[in-house]
Order: C-alpha cells, then sequence, then structure tokens
C-alpha cells in the first residue's frame, strides 16, 4: 500500500506546480500626469489589480509610476492600455528590468507617493 501510494505522489508531483514557469519580473518607469493624491490613489487602486501587476509605486514628486509586473502574465501594452481606460495615459520614460523595485513606505504620502506589494 505505501508502495502504491509512493508511486503515485511521485506520478502526481509534476501536475501540483513543480513544473510552472518561474515569475519573470519586469520593472517599467511610466510617467503619467499626476496631479495630486487622488490621482495616485485613482492610479493605485486600478492598475494594482491589472493581471500580473506585483508591485506599484507612485509618485506625486516625479509623476512617475514604477511597475514591477510578471511578464508570464501581462504585457507592457496591456498595462498602458489599462492606464489609458482610467483616463491617465502613461508613456515609458524607463525600463529598469532586472532591478528591483525602490522600497517605499506602504502608506499613501502626498509629498513622495504612495507604494503597493501584492
Amino acid at each position: 500500500m505505501k508502495r502504491i501510494l509512493s508511486i503515485l505522489l511521485v506520478a502526481l508531483l509534476p501536475l501540483i506546480g513543480l513544473s510552472a514557469k518561474p515569475a519573470d519580473k519586469q520593472v517599467v518607469v511610466l510617467s503619467c500626469d499626476l496631479r495630486c493624491q487622488s490621482c495616485c490613489d485613482k492610479v493605485m487602486k486600478n492598475i494594482a489589480f491589472e493581471k500580473g501587476v506585483k508591485d506599484i509605486v507612485c509618485d506625486l514628486k516625479t509623476k512617475t509610476v514604477t511597475l514591477t509586473y510578471d511578464t508570464n502574465k501581462t504585457d507592457l501594452p496591456t498595462l498602458l492600455k489599462a492606464f489609458e481606460k482610467i483616463g491617465k495615459p502613461a508613456t515609458v520614460k524607463e525600463n529598469v528590468s532586472g532591478q528591483k523595485v525602490p522600497n517605499r513606505s506602504s502608506s499613501p504620502d502626498a509629498e513622495t507617493g504612495a507604494s503597493m506589494q501584492q
């Protein structure tokens, strides 16, 4: 009986998730027309829930949004369309692939921006 269970376990391991693709994270800095904290809040509330978005940092001072996303689940054109959909069109300012998003406080701050991690 133990032998049968062992064989089943070994046979099912690849199906459980060991064969899943590792997350390919991409980091991009976008320029966006952020005029006030409400603009940052709107971006944070809407873009954070787009499929594949792993982290978002909204900086009101520099009017930029730094996104970390999983390239297996979404791509940059899809994310840019999401910005257009909420009335905040964005353009790519810098592609910093392979680098980590700067650590910021997770609470919104009118002067420095806001951060959200999923």
